[in-house]
């Protein structure tokens, strides 16, 4: 938690992703010359880091050889055993209140492992669920969650998730009273599966939400809602049918574009439209997922990202630090257990 005018402290996961470290480092040095309040510490080899580093006096390198595997298969015994991994030894330099937060672009299974083992869970909180901010229509993005982290889960652990996003929504996406929508088949109040007609009715009796019902899959980049709320594999179904839809729509569209001399033309007279098409609907302009419910922020961005991407990561996981996320929530919590 960032205290009166102290610096907001990320550790960065400098070997985590597809293509580290250079993505990682060159990404938290564009967030280092952006933001003048942030210092950020790097755990990875310095060796491999070193090409891409510059000297910063708010830059850290902690060095480590050790790293999770991107295809890691186990990640419970991966902590156990690789206890130097850069992953892990960010997160327990966080649990140990030397930084506020932990970016990293590893891979999800060992980042929601290491955050439950490493960073805790919240004792408001009775699951973390992975939650991304995801494009929509109107460029302003919304919360999605469970996108994976539970397969199963109770109704009240979708009314905490709830509580959880409509706070990350109002302070780090500037929304005022924020809209949540159930994800379901239907629209209309009491059908679907047990789960959602049991959640429908705690998100419409909770004061700290503003329930607005549910919302069907094909509303979601439409629709006003600031917040999705579902279990975790609707919601991972659901994000990576939208990732897909909207890789497979833009190769029609290219295909479409130099399909003759005419459309050719037309695509020229278009090109800044579709450059603004493209933008809005990139993940990479909002940042990462923050994985949820744990009690330091952990933000979890795509195993893919470049260092633009990176950096929205990072500036994500500052402005959540700056707004206090964590404590308001748990201050939201607490108020509904009284």
């Amino acid at each position: 938690m960032k205290r009166g005018n102290t610096m907001i402290k990320i550790a960065v996961d400098g070997m985590g992703g597809d293509f580290a470290p250079e993505p990682i480092v060159k990404g938290s040095i564009e967030a280092l010359k952006k933001f003048n309040d942030l210092e950020i510490t790097i755990f990875g080899d310095e060796n491999k880091m070193k090409p891409y580093l510059i000297d910063h006096p708010r830059l850290k390198v902690i060095h480590t050889e050790n790293f999770v595997d991107m295809g890691v298969k186990d990640p419970v015994f991966e902590y156990r055993r690789n206890k130097n991994a850069s992953l892990f030894m960010a997160m327990r330099y966080v649990a140990e209140n030397n930084a506020d937060a932990v970016v990293t672009a590893g891979p999800t299974q060992a980042v929601v492992v290491g955050g439950h083992l490493a960073l805790k869970r919240m004792p408001q909180m009775h699951r973390v669920a992975i939650a991304p901010i995801i494009p929509s229509i109107d460029g302003r993005g919304k919360v999605l969650l469970d996108s994976g982290a539970n397969v199963e889960l109770k109704a009240e652990h979708i009314e905490e998730f709830a509580v959880y996003a409509s706070v990350v929504a109002e302070k780090t996406l500037g929304r005022s009273n924020p809209k949540v929508g159930l994800v379901n088949i239907v629209t209309e109040e009491g059908k679907g599966r047990e789960l959602y007609k049991e959640a429908y009715e705690l998100l419409k009796n909770n004061e700290n939400i503003n329930f607005v019902g549910n919302i069907e899959p094909k509303e979601v980049l439409t629709s006003d809602c600031d917040v999705l709320v579902t279990d975790g594999f609707t919601g991972n179904i659901l994000m990576k049918t939208m990732e897909g839809t909207a890789l497979g729509f833009g190769k029609m569209l290219k295909q479409s574009i130099y399909s003759s001399f005419l459309s050719k033309i037309g695509g020229l007279f278009m090109k800044k439209q579709l450059k603004q098409l493209s933008k809005k609907m990139d993940a990479s302009e909002i940042g990462g997922a923050l994985v949820l419910g744990l009690n330091h922020i952990l933000i979890k961005a795509h195993g893919s990202s470049d260092s633009y991407a990176f950096y929205n990561a990072i500036r994500q996981a500052r402005t959540m630090v700056e707004k206090d996320v964590i404590n308001t929530v748990n201050n939201v919590l607490a108020r509904k257990r009284d």
